[in-house]
C-alpha cells in the first residue's frame, strides 16, 4: 500500500500528460549546417503555438515544407540509448464503417514486410540490433492514433542510421499486398480472440452506452472479424494512402546523442515524403447530446444494465460535455490544477466512507477527455452486495455534499502538501528521467492537443497560484466537475433480474441529501509524537560488502544492512526490508491467510495510526509501504527521499515492533476477495492467474487462490492468530540505496530497527520447506472456464532447480528461454496464427533450492493446444538434439547485453541482486559474473543445458478450455501428433 491517496498517486493522469518533462534553462546552441527545418531564435514552436506556457528549451523542435513535425533531445537515461516514436494522426476513429480494425492491420503490416525489410524480417532484424521485441520495439494503435516505438540500445552511429532507414521503410512504404494480409489478419484476429471474454464485451457494452451517438461507441481499434477477414491490399493501400502522410506523422527522438544529429536523421529519411492525392481532414468525432426534450442540468441519457455472470459488480456514471480544443495557457493549467485538487479531496472522502464500512468496496471520481470525442467526470463505484442503489446513494452523498458546502483550508491545504511533494520530487528527479518516457509525453502532449513543460514550470505555476486554492474556487471546480450535457451510465452484475437501466436512470435522477460524514479531520500527526521503537541499538559492524564502494553494517541485535549512499538517481532513495519465512512460513489449515495479509496487514495499521492516521501522518511527504509475501521472505519496500527516510524506517519497524490489528481492513479484504473469485473463471487467463502457481508447485495449498469456502472461515481474529508470529520471525535485512546522509541513516536505524528486539528463528521444519514440482507424466491436467467458446490456453512446463550456488546456471537457463520463446514465436504466430503472444519464461527462486522451471505459456483457440503442445515438444527435443546457430544465439545474447546495461544504471536493479548477501556472501561474488552469465555462452552450452531440463522428462502439462467441451487430441498421424512423437 502506498500512503499517498489515489487521487495523487494518478496524478500524472489527471494534470496534461504534456507537462512532465524536464528542461533546461538555455536554447542549446546550434552547430553550423543544422537543418534548415529546426525552429530557432524567436519562431515559436510548433507545439506552444497558442500558449504561454514557458518553453521546455531542452527541446528542439522542427517543421519540414511537407507539413511533417519532429522533436528531439539530448538525453542520457538510460546511457547510449534513443528512444523514437513516431505518431501518425490515424486510429480507428478515422477509419470508415468498412474499414473497421484497418490502423491497427495497418500496424502489424508495417511490420510484416516494407522497403527495407523482407517478409517476417522484422523481429529477427531489431533483436540484432540489440532490442527486445514487445517491449523496445512495439506499436499501438488507440482511436486517435497510430504509434511507433524503439528503444535502441547501444546506439551507435552506424546502428541509429539503419534504425532510422528501416522506419522510414516501414512507415512510408510497406508492402501491401494479399500474401501479407494473409500472413497477418489470423495474427489479428488471434489477439482479437484473446482480448474477448466478459471484460472485453463490458468494455464494448460500456462505450456503446457512454459515447451514444459519436463514433467511438463503435469503434473498437481491434476491428470487427467481418471487416478484418474482408479486407484486400487495395483497400488497405486506399487507407494508407489518405492516413499516412508528412502532414499527419509527428517524430520524437530522445537518447545519448546530439540532438541536431536526430533532426539531421528525420530530415534525411523523411524530408522528401509526399503524400498520394490530396489532402484530407479528420472526420468529425461528435459531440455527446442529452436525450430529445431533455432540460436542466445533467439530464440522465443512456443507461444500461450488462449482466455478466463471472464479473463483480460495479457501476459507472459520466457527466459528459463536448470536447474542444484549448489553448494551452497558465491559466488553463491553473484551473486543471484546481479541478485534480477537487477530485483529490472527493476522492480521499469516498475512501474514508469505504474504509468505515460503507456499502461499497471502492469508488473513484476522475475527470478525463477521451478520444478527442467528450471532456468528462467519471464516477466508478464497486457495490459490495446487490443492493447497488444503497452504494449508489452514499458515493452519490458524499459528492453532493462537497458540491454544497465548501471545504475547509485545512482539507486544501492537505491535498496540496501532497501535490507539491509530487511536483517537487520531478524537479529532484529531473536529471534521471528515461528519454523513452520524456518521448512518451511529448506524444500525448499532441495527441490531446496539448504543450509541454519543464517540471520547474510545473512547480512554479503549481507554487504561484497558491493563494487561488480557496474553498470558494475548489467549490465552484467541483461543481464544474459536475456540471454537463448529458449523465449516462452502465450497472454491471452478475446476477439476471437485479436492475434495468430504467431504475438505474431512476436513481441517478433521485435526489439525496448531503453526507458530511466522511470530511475527514486534517489536523497534522507529528512523528514526534509517536512512541520510541525501543532502547537504540548499536552498530557492531561497518564493513565493504566490496562491490562498488557498498557497505555492509550490523546492528547489536542481529538486524544487517547494505548501505550504498550514491547520487545516480537524485531525489530518490529506495528501501527494501527482508523479514521472516515468506511462503514458508503458512501451514496448510492457515494458507488463507496469506493472500488476505498481502491486502490487509499494512492496512490493518501500526501501534496508534489505522488507515487514516496513516495518511495523515505522511502528508507533504515522499514515503510508501508496499508489502510482498515471496518464496523465502516477507519484503517491505518504498521509494522514499533523504529527508523522509528516517520517519519511513520507523514505520517499516513500527509494524514489527506494534502491530496494530485493526479488524476493518481483512473484513474489506476478505469481502474483496469474495468479489473477484467468481471473476476467476471468465477467460482461459484468469483461471491461469488464479490457478497456474497452485498446479505448478504440485497442488501446494499455500499458492491455491482461496476460494469462497475458504473465505469464509475467516476472522480478523485469526488472521492475527497466523501474522503476529510470523512478523516477529527471522532475521532481518534492511538495503537503503540512493541519495541520502550516510551518518543519518547510520543514526535512523539504530533508532529503528536497531531498537527491536531479538528476533525469533525460524523453525527448521519452516525453513527446510521447499515447492514441489508435479511428478512425471504424459497427462495434460484440464481446467475449464466459461468466457467465450473460441478461447483456450496451454502451458508445458519442465522443472529446473533453485538456489545461489546455481545462479550462473540460471543465468544461462534465460539464454534458453529466449531462444524457446523465438521459435515458440515462430512456430504459433507466424506460421499458423494459432496464437498472438506466446512466450517462455524462467523462474529461478534464489532463496530456495528447488522450485525453478521453464514454463511456455500460450492463448489459443481449443482445436489448436494439441499444436501447441506438438511445437513446444518438437521445439524441446530440437534444441536438445542440435545446437542452435550462432546467429540464433546472437539474436537472443545481444539484447539481453543491452538489457542489462540499461538495468544496471539504476539502484533497483543492484538492490534486487545483493538482497540477502549480508549473510551470503556468495551472493556478491556471483554478482561480479551476472553479465558474462547472461550473454557469454555457446551453442554447445545449450544443448547440454536443454538435455539436462527439456530432455530429461516430459513436460508438465496444462490446459485451460471452454467449459462443457472436451480436449481435442492430436489425430493420429496428424502433423501436431507426428510432431509430438
Amino acid at each position: 500500500m502506498t500512503l499517498l491517496p489515489r487521487a495523487v498517486r494518478r496524478l500524472a493522469l489527471l494534470l496534461p500528460l504534456a507537462l512532465l518533462t524536464p528542461s533546461a534553462t538555455a536554447q542549446q546552441a546550434l552547430p553550423a549546417g543544422a537543418p534548415e527545418s529546426l525552429q530557432t531564435g524567436d519562431e515559436v514552436p510548433w507545439i506552444y503555438r497558442g500558449s504561454d506556457v514557458p518553453r521546455d528549451k531542452e527541446w528542439l523542435f522542427g517543421e519540414m515544407d511537407n507539413g511533417l513535425r519532429y522533436a528531439v533531445r539530448k538525453n542520457g537515461v538510460p546511457p547510449r540509448q534513443v528512444s523514437i516514436r513516431i505518431r501518425m494522426d490515424a486510429g480507428s476513429l478515422h477509419e470508415r464503417d468498412d474499414e473497421r480494425g484497418f490502423a491497427h492491420l495497418m500496424e502489424h503490416l508495417s511490420f510484416r514486410e516494407s522497403k527495407y525489410l523482407g517478409p517476417a524480417m522484422a523481429i529477427p532484424t531489431w533483436q540484432r540490433l540489440g532490442a527486445t521485441f514487445g517491449s523496445d520495439t512495439n506499436a499501438e494503435t488507440t482511436p486517435t492514433q497510430t504509434v511507433y516505438k524503439l528503444d535502441l540500445p547501444n546506439a551507435t552511429p552506424q546502428a541509429l542510421e539503419e534504425s532510422f532507414k528501416l522506419l522510414s521503410g516501414m512507415i512510408r512504404e510497406p508492402v501491401l499486398n494479399e500474401r501479407n494480409l494473409a500472413a497477418e489478419v489470423p495474427i489479428v484476429l488471434a489477439e482479437k480472440r484473446e482480448r474477448g471474454g466478459a471484460a472485453e464485451r463490458v468494455v464494448e457494452g460500456t462505450r456503446k452506452t457512454l459515447f451514444a451517438g459519436q463514433p467511438l461507441a463503435e469503434r473498437m481499434p481491434i476491428g470487427t472479424e467481418e471487416t478484418l477477414t474482408g479486407a484486400t491490399a487495395q483497400a488497405v493501400q486506399a487507407f494508407h494512402d489518405r492516413w499516412y502522410r508528412p502532414e499527419n506523422t509527428v517524430i520524437v527522438a530522445a537518447g545519448d546523442i546530439d540532438p541536431v544529429r536526430l533532426a539531421q536523421l528525420v530530415e534525411q529519411w523523411f524530408g522528401d515524403w509526399q503524400g498520394k492525392g490530396p489532402h484530407v481532414e479528420a472526420p468529425n468525432f461528435g459531440d455527446p447530446v442529452p436525450p430529445p426534450g431533455a432540460t436542466g442540468e445533467n439530464p440522465v441519457g443512456e443507461t444500461a444494465v450488462l449482466v455478466e455472470p463471472d464479473l463483480p459488480r460495479s457501476l459507472t456514471y459520466a457527466i459528459m460535455r463536448p470536447w474542444r480544443k484549448v489553448d494551452d495557457t497558465i491559466e488553463y493549467n491553473e484551473g486543471l490544477l484546481l479541478d485534480s485538487l477537487s477530485q483529490a479531496l472527493i476522492n480521499r472522502r469516498l475512501e474514508a466512507r469505504a474504509r468505515a464500512g460503507g456499502s461499497y468496496l471502492y469508488a473513484q471520481v476522475q475527470q478525463d477527455d477521451v478520444s478527442r470525442s467528450t471532456d468528462a467526470t467519471f464516477v466508478t463505484v464497486a457495490p459490495l452486495s446487490e443492493d447497488w442503489e444503497a452504494a449508489l446513494t452514499d458515493v452519490r452523498a458524499v459528492i453532493a455534499d462537497a458540491l454544497a458546502t465548501p471545504p475547509s483550508q485545512e482539507e486544501i491545504a492537505r491535498e496540496m502538501a501532497e501535490f507539491d511533494v509530487v511536483f517537487a520530487s520531478m524537479v529532484e528527479q529531473r536529471a534521471v528521467m528515461a528519454g523513452s518516457k520524456l518521448a512518451d509525453d511529448i506524444v500525448t502532449a499532441v495527441d490531446i492537443r496539448e504543450t509541454v513543460a519543464a517540471p520547474e514550470t510545473v512547480l512554479s505555476v503549481f507554487r504561484g497560484m497558491k493563494e487561488k486554492f480557496t474553498p470558494e474556487a475548489v467549490l465552484e471546480h467541483t461543481r464544474a466537475l459536475f456540471s454537463g450535457d448529458v449523465m449516462r451510465s452502465v450497472y454491471v452484475t452478475p446476477a439476471t433480474g437485479e436492475a434495468d437501466a430504467a431504475a438505474l436512470k431512476t436513481a441517478l435522477e433521485a435526489e439525496v441529501a448531503p453526507d458530511p460524514s466522511a470530511r475527514l479531520d486534517s489536523s497534522p500527526i507529528s512523528f514526534e509524537d509517536l512512541p520510541p521503537i525501543g532502547e537504540p541499538g548499536q552498530v557492531v559492524d561497518e564493513s565493504s560488502l566490496g562491490l562498488l564502494g557498498i557497505e555492509r553494517i550490523e546492528l547489536d541485535n542481529g538486524v544487517t544492512a547494505i548501505l550504498w549512499p550514491n547520487d545516480a538517481e537524485p531525489g530518490r532513495v529506495a528501501v527494501r526490508v527482508r523479514f521472516g519465512a515468506g511462503f514458508r512460513g503458512f501451514d496448510e489449515d492457515d494458507a488463507v491467510y496469506r493472500a488476505l495479509g498481502e491486502a490487509a496487514l499494512v492496512q490493518s495499521g501500526v501501534g496508534e495510526l489505522g488507515q487514516e492516521e496513516l495518511d495523515r501522518i505522511s502528508t507533504g511527504r515522499k514515503m510508501a509501504f508496499n508489502f510482498e509475501v515471496e518464496d523465502a521472505a516477507f519484503t517491505f519496500s518504498a521509494q522514499t527521499r533523504n529527508a523522509d527516510l528516517a520517519d519511513q524506517l520507523y514505520l517499516f519497524a513500527a509494524k514489527l515492533a506494534m502491530p496494530r490489528w485493526d479488524g476493518n481492513p481483512v473484513l474489506r479484504a476478505k469481502a474483496a476477495a469474495r468479489l473477484a473469485y467468481e471473476s476467476y473463471s471468465t477467460s482461459p487467463s484468469a483461471v491461469l492467474n488464479r490457478d497456474l502457481e497452485y498446479y505448478l508447485r504440485d497442488r501446494d495449498p499455500r499458492y491455491a487462490t482461496p476460494d469462497l469456502a475458504m473465505l469464509e472461515g475467516t476472522t480478523p481474529e485469526k488472521f492475527r492468530e497466523v501474522w503476529e508470529p510470523l512478523l516477529e520471525q527471522g532475521p532481518i535485512e534492511v538495503a537503503i540505496f540512493g541519495e541520502f546522509d550516510r551518518a543519518a541513516a547510520l543514526e535512523a536505524l539504530r533508532n529503528t530497527f536497531g531498537a527491536l528486539p531479538e528476533r525469533t528463528p525460524i523453525p527448521a521444519e519452516i525453513a527446510a520447506r521447499t515447492p514441489d514440482f508435479p511428478a512425471p507424466s504424459t497427462d495434460t491436467v484440464v481446467l475449464h472456464h466459461r468466457g467465450d467458446a473460441n478461447q483456450a490456453a496451454a502451458v508445458i512446463a519442465w522443472p529446473t532447480g533453485g538456489g545461489v550456488e546455481r545462479l550462473p546456471e540460471s543465468r544461462q537457463l534465460e539464454i534458453l528461454a529466449n531462444l524457446f520463446s523465438n521459435r515458440l514465436i515462430d512456430a504459433m504466430r507466424e506460421r499458423a496464427g494459432a496464437s498472438y503472444a506466446p512466450q517462455v519464461m524462467n523462474t529461478w527462486p534464489v532463496d530456495l533450492q528447488e522450485g525453478g522451471r521453464l514454463t511456455a505459456i500460450a492463448q489459443l483457440r481449443p482445436q489448436d493446444v494439441p499444436a501447441f503442445f506438438a511445437a513446444a515438444d518438437e521445439i524441446a527435443a530440437d534444441l536438445a538434439a542440435n545446437p542452435p546457430t550462432e546467429d540464433e544465439l546472437a539474436r537472443v545474447t545481444e539484447p539481453l547485453r543491452q538489457l542489462i546495461n540499461r538495468a544496471s544504471t539504476g539502484n533497483t536493479f543492484w538492490m534486487y541482486q545483493l538482497e540477502g548477501s549480508t549473510r551470503d556472501p556468495r551472493r556478491v561474488q556471483l554478482v561480479r559474473s551476472l553479465l558474462n552469465d547472461y550473454t557469454v555462452t555457446t551453442p554447445q552450452a545449450m544443448q547440454q543445458l536443454a538435455q539436462r531440463h527439456l530432455a530429461a522428462r516430459p513436460g508438465f502439462r496444462l490446459a485451460v478450455i471452454p467449459q462443457g467441451q472436451e480436449l481435442v487430441r492430436a489425430a493420429p498421424g496428424s502433423e501436431a501428433e507426428v510432431a509430438g512423437r
